[in-house]
This record gives structure tokens, C-alpha cells and sequence, in this order.
């Protein structure tokens, strides 16, 4: 049976980590809608272009939260990040929480093999072996730091396969690997807290659903890609 367990997971990791860029070629766009309590609030979307080696995606995120008619919590992003092959060059991005402002810039130092951020949470030298948490890059199941996308900040995470699953979304069956993503460190604070579920399609080398709770039970659900 340890065998059996070992060599599910180096499948499972080996076909997420065959390759990365060259998995979004042919993709143009990935719209996920954003749920709360089962109620549809707004939306996640990626748009790829490409000219030669370089490969931009630009995501705007927008969802809102009302209670009685009246929005009580309003998000609306917008970043972009640019990678030459699979290396990332640049990430850019500013949030608006209600009225409160949240960035971050990355770039990408060659000479010393590092990213330098600046952002909202963080100011400092971060690992290149670090991933942007956007929904769109399989490998945020890889690895065990990830630089938030909205302020910059890097958290350590701890990833477990759950096992293999199928779900029904928007009428198509996904045969999925269902993953959970947890701060190394669960006595964080709640709010500064990993804790997601991820169902990953393997075949389209997507992230299909991500869930968690936090002030209700939210759901990020892969609607399109193109």
C-alpha cells in the first residue's frame, strides 16, 4: 500500500511538472466565476497573448458583497505578469478592498538569480523558486512559498493530495485531482491563513474549482477557456 501511495503522488506531481508555459500555448482566456454561499458575486479572468518567447496574462478580478441591497465589501484588481519561456520577468498589480489600495511589483534580478518586490505587505528579496497565487498556474501546486498577488507578502504552504475525483460544473463531467493548500503555519491568524480545497484537471492542465471559508463559503469555478 506505501508503494501504491508513492507512486499515485509521483504521477499526480510528474504530470503537473512535465511542463509549464507550453501547457497555455493554445489558451487565450479562463473565465472562473466567484461564489459566496452559493450565490453568484462576480468574476476571475486571465487573457494570454504572446510574441515569440514572451508570454504576458493580464487578470481582472471583480466581485462584490451585499447584504439587504447594500454592498458591504467590494474587491476590484487588475495585474499582469510577463514571463520570457517559463521564467517570470515581471508582475504588476493594484487592488482596491472597498477604499484601500494594495499593490505589488515584482521583477525579476538575473545577474543575482532573484525577484525583488516591492508591495503593500512587503518590501524585500524574495526565491525565484516562489509562485504568483493566481488560479490560472498549475504549479502553485508545486511548490512551497507563493507571493501574493494582491499585496506582495510570501507565505509558506503545505500541499496534500486528497485523491482523485469527478465533478459537474457548467454540464461537463472534469475527472480531477483534488488538492488542499494550507499554510505551513495554521495558527496564523485566520485572514493572513491558506486554507483552500483545489480540483485540478490534469488533461487541460487547469485548476477547475477552488473553495474556502472566510466570512461565508466562497468557490472560485473554472466557467470557460479558450
Amino acid at each position: 500500500m506505501k508503494k501504491f501511495i508513492v507512486l499515485l503522488l509521483f504521477t499526480v506531481f510528474s504530470t503537473i511538472s512535465s511542463a509549464h508555459m507550453a501547457h497555455y500555448n493554445n489558451y487565450n482566456k479562463i473565465e472562473m466565476e466567484i461564489f459566496r454561499n452559493g450565490k453568484l458575486i462576480g468574476y476571475s479572468n486571465y487573457f494570454f497573448t504572446r510574441k515569440g518567447d514572451e508570454t504576458i496574462i493580464k487578470n481582472q478580478t471583480k466581485f462584490s458583497v451585499k447584504i439587504l441591497g447594500l454592498t458591504i465589501f467590494r474587491v476590484e484588481g487588475y495585474g499582469e505578469e510577463k514571463y520570457i519561456n517559463d521564467q517570470l520577468i515581471s508582475y504588476n498589480s493594484k487592488t482596491f478592498q472597498n477604499d484601500v489600495k494594495k499593490y505589488v511589483n515584482i521583477n525579476f534580478v538575473k545577474d543575482e538569480n532573484k525577484f525583488q518586490i516591492k508591495g503593500s505587505s512587503y518590501n524585500g528579496e524574495a526565491s525565484v523558486q516562489n509562485i504568483i497565487g493566481n488560479w490560472w498556474n498549475h504549479k502553485i501546486l508545486q511548490t512551497n512559498t507563493q507571493i501574493s498577488p494582491i499585496s506582495g507578502s510570501i507565505k509558506e504552504q503545505v500541499v496534500t493530495f486528497i485523491g482523485k475525483e469527478k465533478i459537474n460544473q457548467y454540464g461537463k463531467i472534469y475527472t480531477v485531482d483534488h488538492f488542499t493548500l494550507k499554510s505551513k503555519d495554521m495558527t496564523l491568524p485566520k485572514d493572513k491563513r491558506l486554507d483552500f480545497n483545489i480540483w485540478y484537471d490534469p488533461k487541460n492542465a487547469s485548476i477547475v474549482k477552488v473553495s474556502y471559508s472566510r466570512m461565508g463559503n466562497w468557490e472560485y469555478r473554472l466557467k470557460n477557456f479558450e
